[in-house]
Order: structure tokens, then sequence, then C-alpha cells
């Protein structure tokens, strides 16, 4: 099947298709290197990665490692969440200590303990919409996205009923706290690039 066949029976597909169907047939198709793709409420995006994006996202891994075991800090890995077809890839997912995967090999969404989403352009609607939305319900206790367009940090914090009670604005060259989370140390941002 050609790429253009692939593509025009996804479009076709009654509403019965599901987040595995949708992947296995990605996975057929040519992605560009690079590029990360994710399921955000049964749409495709694909998305370049930065030098920007990548490095406040290395910055982030680095410094969750130095409390965290690396089994526990993800990047880019597929986890569903609650919603209609959210498969998610994230920038940065910390998993909870005895977090396991389940029998077809995937991590839960209930088993994230923090998750960060670096904004890139063409997918920052996401970021702060329906992936946001899609975190508070799953109850992950920390989502922090960082924003170098805006060059803050925003920590959501406290899930209840699909939305976060807190925000907290951090702008970047400060500090990140999370100490009083389940993340339990504080972020340093002065390092991260600005858009």
């Amino acid at each position: 099947m050609t790429v253009l066949e692939d593509r025009i029976t996804m479009a076709e597909s009654d509403n019965t298709i599901t987040l595995d169907e949708m992947f296995e047939r990605l996975e057929t198709m040519p992605v560009p290197e690079g590029y990360k793709v994710e399921i955000v409420e049964g749409t495709v995006y694909m998305s370049p990665q930065r030098d920007t994006h990548w490095e406040i996202i290395a910055d982030i891994y680095e410094q969750l490692r130095t409390k965290y075991p690396r089994k526990r800090v993800k990047s880019d890995v597929r986890i569903d969440y609650p919603g209609h077809l959210n498969g998610f890839a994230t920038d940065v997912t910390v998993m909870a200590e005895s977090a396991a995967k389940s029998q077809d090999g995937r991590w839960s969404h209930e088993d994230v303990e923090f998750v960060a989403e670096v904004i890139s352009k063409g997918t920052a609607a996401n970021d702060y919409g329906p992936k946001m939305t899609a975190y508070a319900t799953a109850e992950v206790p920390v989502y922090l996205i960082a924003d170098p367009y805006q060059r803050r940090c925003h920590v959501y914090t406290q899930p209840k009923n699909g939305e976060y009670v807190t925000e907290t604005k951090v702008d970047f060259g400060y500090d990140v706290d999370l100490t009083g989370t389940v993340v339990g140390l504080t972020l340093k941002t002065d390092e991260f690039p600005r858009d």
C-alpha cells in the first residue's frame, strides 16, 4: 500500500479506529528524521525538533536525572491519556517508582508523576489546550510548560475535575521550585535558550 492510499484509508475510516491502529498505520509512513509524531484528540501532529526545543528538553532531563534513575525518566515515549484518541509522546515524563509496563508493553498514564512539554510554534495550542486537559483528567500531579517564545515556564499543579487548580509562572533565568510537589527538586532555567 502506498502512503497516499494509506492516508485515504485513514481519512475514509469510520470513527471506530483505535489509537493502536492509527499508530500502526503511521509506522508504515515515512516520517522525516528529527520529527516527533503524536495523536491529539484523533489528529496526527508531526513537528520538527529545533535546537532550542532539544536543549531545553535535555536540560530538564539532566536535572531530573540528579534525583531519578534513568528507568523513571522518559522522553518521546508513547503514553495514552484520557479523552478521544490521545496518544502523546511527551518531551519529558517522570514515572512513579512502582510503575511497570502493561502486558502490551506500554506505560500507563496512572503512573505519570510529572510531564514537561517544550513549546513549538505549530503545536503550542495543543500543549496549552487539549493536552493540558488530558494531563489534568489523568491527574498528573505536575505539568510544566517551558515556552521559549514567552521566555517563561508555566507550572500547573493540583489537578481536579479535568483542570489544574494552581498555575505558577516563572521567567527563564529564575528557579522553578518543585520541592513542595511530588517532583521534590528545583529546576534551574538560567541556561534555557530563548527564541
